[in-house]
């Protein structure tokens, strides 16, 4: 008998089900769900609350949709017996994080909060809090905080610390208020089985919890603002446990509205990039996993023995990736959203007349006319930090940047730019790794441009100087959320006793994979000593002009 599982992946835009076989890992159905606020980032729900600069929400409601939409559709598609599904495993972006009551409802349902745009969850790309992202680093520096190195040297608006420390600042009503402030997650966790429990993927890379530290010290966080001085035991306190653990069993009201049978065994949440690694059949060290969409997630297994400093990683987390290596992030803040952005807003209108004469969309179009294109011949340039930059700088207040135009630059010219700047910004977190003593091999790509993009991924492999090898899923996340629930009901239960059986029978990647060009790798190299002087000029404090204009913006 056939037994299966169910991966969810909670994404920027849209929330996904899947239906995995644990038999070989292929996918039986998948339905996917679009937020119906999406990211709100000019106002709250009502319309008359405006977002400042920088602001990226979104609504709770919005995840539970997706649970009682996309489950349903997928065991009807498939005709399967529900009782036949073994296990339920989640990811989520992170750190998208949210303020909860005691009894695990969000702030932002409450009429006395919901006008407060610090009672509503605030997204990974949520990037309003980088002033107090910066505080907290001042400070950790000055004091010389041992977790600081863990994270690159610096901690990112984007994660939890400093999102919670902003409520404080700006709402401290609703941080006093809050029960807890809670990854949406383990929230989603806690909805599903009525158990909270914070996973180690989230807590390590997201909130700075270490497996052998804890959280950063209580007087550390006094020194930031003296109503933080208990934080760990209030609005941080939960149990941490590894990926895999069973949360708990499916609720009956959960089980009623999904169609899988009550006390179904359902994982602890995971992040959607680090769960993508054993998608891909990936256990062991030497080989990053790329989960390349509208941000890029790069993750690379270490050994256990030591832990590396790496300038600019989002963290290094023991266990937190797969069990029994040290699990290193590091990541760009945009990849499609930039080439989206050429598209809405720069693409000129002939393009857009030309594609549709064709029958064809912009972003094909522009990709075959920039495949013609030889490396270096645009003549152009980009710095990729469109939505700043995160890794190996840390710094949100940077800005994109393009050089060498003429009146002779074409639209294809301009987005092989910004596909090989993307591919730069690889390569100099690759660098980082590699000459911090953890060594990056071969490279794996997943997620949605792999599977559209044959150039960028080409341009990839010549610029990296690395064999790429493919997903062989379009759902590579929730794949690897469906393994961790597998592993979560254990063999008795038709799963599996660990992620390592699991990546060995689920894991998949095409046969089809990218090799570097050698005359491409040559071209490359120069062009990209050019990148290097210009990030380091405009990145590393010589020339603030990106920060003075984002002042006067």
């Amino acid at each position: 008998m056939t037994r299966y599982a169910v991966g969810i992946d909670y994404g920027t835009q849209s929330g996904r089900a899947v239906l995995v076989s644990l038999e070989n890992g292929n996918e039986i159905a998948d339905h996917v769900v679009e937020y119906p606020h999406g990211v709100m980032d000019q106002t709250l729900p009502n319309k008359n609350i405006k977002l400042g600069h920088e602001w990226a929400l979104q609504h709770p409601a919005d995840y539970v949709d997706v649970i009682r939409q996309a489950v349903p559709a997928v065991l009807k598609t498939s005709g399967i017996n529900p009782e036949d599904v073994a296990g339920l495993g989640i990811d989520f972006t992170a750190s998208t994080m949210l303020p909860i009551d005691a009894e695990g409802v969000p702030l932002c349902w409450k009429d006395e909060y919901k006008n407060n745009p610090h009672s509503w969850v605030k997204l990974w790309k949520h990037h309003a809090a980088q002033p107090y992202a910066n505080e907290i680093n001042e400070l950790a520096e000055k004091r010389n905080e041992r977790f600081l190195q863990r994270y690159g040297g610096k901690l990112s608006s984007e994660w939890m610390l400093a999102k919670i420390y902003e409520t404080l600042a700006e709402a401290p009503d609703i941080y006093e208020n809050a029960d807890l402030f809670a990854e949406a997650a383990d929230w989603v966790i806690l909805q599903l089985t009525g158990s909270f429990l914070r996973n180690s993927c989230t807590a390590g890379y997201k909130a700075c919890w270490h497996k052998q530290d804890g959280y950063p010290s209580q007087n550390f966080f006094k020194d930031i603002d003296p109503r933080l001085e208990d934080i760990i035991e209030t609005k941080l306190r939960g149990e941490v446990v590894p990926l895999g653990t069973k949360a708990g069993g499916l609720t009956e009201e959960m089980a009623a509205i999904t169609g899988l049978p009550e006390g179904l065994a359902v994982a602890v949440g995971n992040v959607d990039a680090h769960a993508s690694v054993p998608a891909l059949g990936v256990v062991e060290e030497g080989k990053m996993v790329m989960t390349m969409g509208t941000s890029i997630c790069h993750m690379v297994l270490g050994k256990k023995e030591e832990e590396m400093e790496v300038e600019g990683m989002c963290g290094v987390v023991e266990d937190g990736i797969i069990p029994g290596y040290y699990g290193y992030e590091a990541g760009q803040s945009a990849a499609g959203d930039i080439f989206g952005w050429y598209v809405d807003h720069a693409a000129p209108q002939y393009v857009f007349q030309e594609a549709q004469e064709r029958g064809t969309n912009v972003h094909a179009l522009l990709e075959e006319r920039a495949a013609k294109l030889a490396p270096g011949e645009s003549g152009l340039l980009a710095l990729d930090w469109w939505n700043g930059n995160r890794s190996v700088l840390v710094d949100t207040e940077l800005s994109g940047m393009m050089l060498g135009f003429t009146l002779s630059t074409k639209p294809e010219e301009v987005y092989r730019a910004l596909l090989e700047g993307a591919a730069f910004g690889t390569r100099m977190i690759i660098d980082a790794f590699d000459h911090n003593g953890v060594p990056v091999n071969e490279l794996y790509a997943c997620g949605g441009l792999p599977q559209k993009n044959p150039l960028l991924m080409q341009i990839y492999a010549d610029v990296t100087n690395r064999v790429i090898k493919i997903a062989d899923s379009v759902q590579t996340p929730a794949l690897g959320a469906a393994m961790f629930g597998a592993v979560a009901a254990g063999a008795e239960a038709g799963g599996y006793n660990s992620i390592y059986e699991a990546a060995e029978k689920m894991g998949k990647i095409k046969k089809e994979y990218y090799t570097p060009v050698p005359e491409n790798v040559k071209m490359y190299e120069k062009i990209y000593q050019e990148y290097s002087r210009l990030y380091n000029y405009f990145g590393r404090g010589e020339n603030d002009v990106m920060r003075r204009l984002k002042q006067w913006r």
